[in-house]
């Protein structure tokens, strides 16, 4: 089935709620997107607020794909609240429910993102992925490359220690 997207959704409680569950849920998979599973939605609840407050107050933007109705992606397309980087932007919390991965969801909503981004004027994207999971290879197939690493910048247990792999996404203009 086919995603409809939906940038910046009215941030309901409800759907508030619905994207707290996806981050579970995620997370639960062993997705890469700010916690270690095992996680509850109380663990989530403080971080999904402050994004999504930063996204209803402005000026970051939730980019949401449903399948039919029900929720199954997200990303936030994160300014980065500095005048010398209004040209680029942050993607943030990429999530695909992991019973509806494999049906190229993650594809569709990163090539939405790039979209509402070559909308925009904007000049690229940038994406951070945690290493050890073989993300970087999904962002490459994009057309991401790396550009840098952050060794041993996630720390996920006390013995288990990851690099932060940098990803960037030139959007050239048309000529």
């Amino acid at each position: 089935m086919d995603l409809r997207f939906v940038l910046d959704p009215d941030l309901t409680p409800e759907l508030r709620e619905h994207i707290i569950a996806l981050w579970v849920d995620v997370t639960n998979a062993g997705g890469a997107v700010g916690f270690v599973a095992p996680v509850t939605a109380d663990e989530v609840r403080p971080l999904a607020t402050s994004t999504l407050d930063e996204v209803a107050d402005g000026p970051d933007q939730l980019l949401a794909g449903y399948e039919g109705e029900k929720l199954v992606a997200v990303l936030v397309i994160a300014d980065n609240r500095f005048h010398l980087k209004t040209h680029w932007r942050v993607l943030k919390r990429v999530m695909v429910h992991p019973d509806t991965q494999g049906r190229g969801h993650g594809a569709a909503l990163m090539r939405e993102a790039e979209r509402i981004a070559r909308g925009l004027g904007l000049a690229a994207l940038h994406v951070t992925v945690r290493d050890g999971l073989g993300l970087d290879g999904f962002y490459k197939r994009l057309g991401y490359r790396e550009i840098g690493r952050l060794p041993a910048a996630l720390r996920l247990s006390p013995t288990d220690a990851r690099d932060e792999i940098l990803m960037w996404l030139d959007l050239p203009t048309a000529p």
